[in-house]
Order: C-alpha cells, then sequence, then structure tokens
C-alpha cells in the first residue's frame, strides 16, 4: 500500500481522492491487475468508506478501474480500442479548440503559454518528467481558456486517462519531452500569427504521436495491454 496521504479539507474528499489514484494509476505506481482495497485507501487517506467508494466509481467510469461485485476492485489494462477512440475525440476537440484560440489570443495570452513553455525546458534541463508531464497538461489547458471554452479541456480531461498511461510511459524514450516541447513552440508560434491553419496542422502533428507511441509502448509491455 502506497504511504499515508493528507488531504486538503477545503476541498471535496472524494474529488480529492480520486484525482490522487488517478494520478498513481497513470504514472504506473500502481500497475495493471492490482486490487484496489476500499479499506486500505481509506487507510491510506484516512477518512472513511463512503469517499473512497465514490472515488472507485468515478475512476471506473474513465476506464482505469474495473469494479466486480463481490470480488472487488481492479486496475484495468490498458485497452487499446479506448486509447485510439480517446485520440481521436481528443484531437477532434482540441484542433477546433486551437483554431479558435488563433483568433482570439492576446498579448497577455502568449505571454501565459510562453511561461509555461519556459516551466516546459526547465522541467527538462533538470530531468523532471513528473513536473513535464503536469505543465504539458496545463498547457492544453490554457488553450482552451483562451479559446474561451473551458467545457472542451474538462472533456478532454475527462477521456483521456488511459490515454495519459501510455503518454506517461511514452516520455523516456518513445516521445521525449525535448520532442514534444518543440511541437508546443510550433503551437505557439503559429498562435502568434493568428494563423488558424498553422495552428491546426501543429496541432495535429503533436496530438498524432500518441497514436504512434502505443504501438511501441505495447510491444515493451505486452502483459499491460488489451486489444479490447
Amino acid at each position: 500500500m502506497l504511504p499515508s496521504t493528507l488531504l486538503n479539507p477545503t476541498q471535496p474528499v472524494n474529488q480529492q481522492i480520486y484525482r490522487i489514484l488517478r494520478r498513481d494509476i497513470v504514472r504506473c505506481l500502481i500497475p495493471p491487475g492490482t486490487p484496489l482495497s476500499e479499506k486500505e485507501v481509506s487507510i491510506r487517506f484516512e477518512v472513511s468508506r463512503q469517499p473512497v467508494r465514490e472515488a472507485f466509481i468515478k475512476l471506473a467510469e474513465t476506464g482505469l478501474v474495473q469494479i466486480r461485485p463481490q470480488r472487488g476492485t481492479y486496475v484495468n489494462k490498458i485497452s487499446v480500442s479506448q486509447v485510439k477512440n480517446g485520440c481521436f475525440v481528443r484531437e477532434a476537440i482540441e484542433r477546433a479548440v486551437a483554431k479558435r484560440a488563433a483568433s482570439m489570443a492576446t498579448d497577455e495570452h502568449l505571454y501565459m503559454l510562453e511561461q509555461l513553455l519556459n516551466q516546459q525546458r526547465t522541467a527538462i534541463d533538470r530531468n523532471q518528467l513528473d513536473d513535464f508531464f503536469q505543465l504539458d497538461d496545463e498547457f492544453h489547458e490554457q488553450l482552451a481558456l483562451v479559446a474561451d471554452c473551458r467545457l472542451a479541456w474538462e472533456t478532454v480531461e475527462n477521456i483521456k486517462a488511459t490515454m495519459d498511461r501510455v503518454r506517461y510511459m511514452s516520455l523516456e524514450h518513445v516521445s521525449p519531452p525535448e520532442m514534444l516541447l518543440s511541437q508546443h513552440y510550433d503551437i505557439f508560434e503559429a498562435l502568434k500569427q493568428h494563423d488558424e491553419n498553422g495552428v491546426d496542422q501543429a496541432m495535429h502533428r503533436h496530438l498524432h504521436e500518441i497514436s504512434q507511441s502505443i504501438l511501441l509502448i505495447r510491444n515493451e509491455k505486452r502483459d499491460w495491454f488489451t486489444e479490447e
């Protein structure tokens, strides 16, 4: 069992537990097939079982775990089909977001995006992969805010949990952060020019990366994947 984790008393407990367990599964701290015990998780977070049960339900909705009545809750293998479908939906949403952002980006927006890129560069230089992974998400979230459509990012966030497991595993050698940062800069430069077609193509090249990554990662960790 992972070490005890303190929660923020000002935020909903079930949501915090969900986010932490989601992070742990995505970052391979809890591998496929691992049973999740309501009792053990409630001890870890020092809470009752009810918010843990609610967090498990949310994890099941995102495809990260399977709840088997009378048998327990288990971390799912990575579904190739789910990753591919998630990639398709994410690309459709984020390319539309990027084109809209290109027409709406202000100097303030561009400054905030550039700061995120600078932070990504620092994370790479310090070999802080977890920080880069988080900053990558923040860059995409900020694009949705530039486009004045937070719902777009919330939708993407809800469908990409399984995809994120592949993204995380690919960082070390399949899709290195240096390459991803370069792609982010391509998106940023097109935004600066308010080039809707340019930013659309840059976003397509960037998001298409995951479609290639899954083939290589699956070959390395076949027992972690299912074709379903």
